[in-house]
């Protein structure tokens, strides 16, 4: 992985205008790993991973059973990807890893509510279309496509190809389509993404992690919420509108006064 540090916003937005069609992925410390919230959930409160299969498995058909109460439509729950999608909307942990085809949706993300060095991961997913694993070279990305029915047990929910693939269900919901968003779906749980990447690299850096000082955050965040870049605007719902309201203290006017 290539690790780029920057000093200035403009820097930024010049680095990642290069980096046409590639998924991103913000954290607001630099320091973690890219692991799906079901990794990080299992590693530390299930030591036994011999039993991870099972209970990722157990969970999704739980939440199969019940969610369609909440559902004016439950077929959602029929299609693994898009379940999976609506569990991850609403909180539970699952293998996905959310990115977004914009790396200002990213920054947003990364540079929030952060006091230190973050990160924005730059995923090079035009060329992992096209590349293999290196100990798996004919498992491409058409064969192990999630959205087609069977693959997502036979590649995914074994845990043991490590392979990934980007994406989006067939149908997205409104929060999907508001931060241009996609997944990435890794084959293992026990490996960060950083880790199965190196499966598919022959040479050249798939991803690239941008490191981000806390210095550019205030001229950042004020691009950004000028470019409409808001949790109102993220979050298309009442929740959305009420975490934007942090940032709003923020912001200053010269010659504003309040009424």
């Amino acid at each position: 992985m290539e690790i780029i540090h920057i000093s200035s916003w403009n820097e930024f937005i010049s680095l990642t205008s290069k980096y046409d069609g590639w998924a991103f992925r913000g954290l607001p410390d630099a320091d973690w790993q890219l692991r799906s919230s079901l990794s990080r959930y299992l590693h530390s409160f299930v030591q036994d991973k011999t039993s991870w299969c099972q209970r990722e498995e157990r969970a999704i058909r739980i939440f199969r059973r019940k969610a369609h109460i909440y559902l004016q439509d439950s077929s959602v729950l029929l299609d693994h990807l898009r379940c999976l999608a609506l569990m991850q909307h609403h909180g539970a942990p699952t293998r996905l890893l959310d990115f977004t085809k914009s790396p200002f949706v990213a920054a947003f993300f990364a540079l929030y509510r952060t006091t230190k060095n973050s990160a924005v991961f730059a995923l090079d997913t035009p060329k992992l279309w096209t590349v293999v694993p290196s100990n798996a070279p004919t498992l491409y990305r058409d064969m192990i496509d999630p959205r087609v029915n069977g693959n997502f047990e036979r590649y995914f929910a074994t845990n043991n190809n490590e392979v990934i693939w980007v994406g989006e269900p067939e149908q997205m919901d409104r929060r999907l389509v508001a931060q241009s968003g996609t997944f990435v779906v890794p084959g293992v749980l026990d490996k960060t993404l950083e880790e199965v990447i190196q499966q598919y690299e022959e040479g050249d850096t798939l991803i690239k992690k941008i490191v981000l000082p806390p210095s550019i955050r205030e001229e950042a965040m004020l691009s950004l919420y000028r470019m409409n870049i808001t949790h109102a605007t993220l979050f298309p719902d009442l929740d959305g509108l009420s975490r934007s309201i942090g940032y709003e203290l923020e912001i200053t006017w010269p010659g504003y006064k309040a009424l």
